[in-house]
């Protein structure tokens, strides 16, 4: 029995496989290792009866996790796990690393990641290619969920926000400002609570305000991230992973194309394509 997982810095997907037929999913919060200390993810684990189930049976695990890019955090993760997955070996990457795998399995490419947080990496057909990238939801994240949900609370606190939208924002979340401070400077996983704002843009995704929102985070994550990446991996094909691609695949491919980029896939939940590779 395997099991793979990829976790944004919103949830984590936990796939577990056995016997070439039996497949079991359960989803858990993050286990980001620069969020979340070792007490908060055992504690997560402990509360998941799936995994508690499972937990003896499961042989190795690939782990590809936000937040788990420096040595000391996979080392630290993998140590968090394997105090309940006894008889399990454990390897820890970044989620770079699982998106490379999904979207370009043994090729080369780049592969950009639009998900609760943003990320991009050329893959040189063994593993990511180190960058600058990979700052957080403070000082990037630039066409991410909980980037989309900073520019939301922004617009709606700078009254901003269209009167039929901020009705609707009304009576979903009940806001007002000092909520809004509240929730964002006091209280912990902010990260998380922006994210969780992609699901308004999704149902209001018609709307030409919130359209116009995602082409200009599109736009800065495309000159942030993606062309400097081409400029130096000309001729790569590009691929994208992650809810926020997949949810606005269209308004996506548009800005591609204002820059005279082709997309070649994109991948709404990576763990479906590692774990095949893994299988296999």
């Amino acid at each position: 029995m395997i099991a793979v997982v990829y976790s944004g810095s919103k949830n984590a997907c936990w796939k577990i496989w056995q016997d070439g037929t039996t497949m079991i999913e359960t989803h858990t919060a993050s286990v980001n290792p620069c969020f979340n200390d070792p007490k908060q993810i055992r504690q997560l684990l402990s509360k998941n009866i799936t995994l508690i189930h499972n937990a003896e049976n499961i042989k190795k695990i690939y782990v590809f996790a936000a937040g788990a890019s420096a040595k000391d955090k996979q080392d630290e993760l993998a140590s968090t796990l394997e105090a309940f997955f006894v008889n399990s070996k454990i390897k820890v990457r970044d989620d770079v690393y699982g998106a490379a795998i999904a979207a370009c399995h043994d090729k080369t490419g780049i592969v950009g990641i639009l998900g609760s947080g943003a990320n991009c990496a050329y893959y040189n057909g063994k593993k990511p290619e180190a960058n600058n990238y990979g700052l957080g939801y403070i000082m990037a994240d630039e066409g991410s969920a909980n980037y989309f949900g900073k520019m939301l609370l922004k617009n709606f606190l700078e009254d901003k926000i269209p009167a039929d939208l901020k009705v609707k924002m009304n009576n979903q979340y009940s806001l007002d400002r000092p909520t809004i401070l509240e929730r964002v400077y006091r209280k912990p996983q902010v990260q998380t609570y922006l994210a969780s704002f992609l699901e308004f843009y999704i149902e209001n995704r018609e709307h030409k305000f919130i359209e116009t929102l995602v082409l200009q985070g599109f736009e800065k994550y495309f000159i942030t991230y993606i062309i400097p990446i081409l400029e130096k991996h000309p001729g790569e094909e590009i691929h994208f992973v992650g809810s926020v691609a997949g949810a606005f695949q269209n308004q996506l491919r548009e800005v591609a194309k204002k820059h005279n980029i082709q997309i070649m896939s994109v991948t709404k939940e990576p763990i479906h394509n590692i774990l095949n590779y893994y299988k296999n």
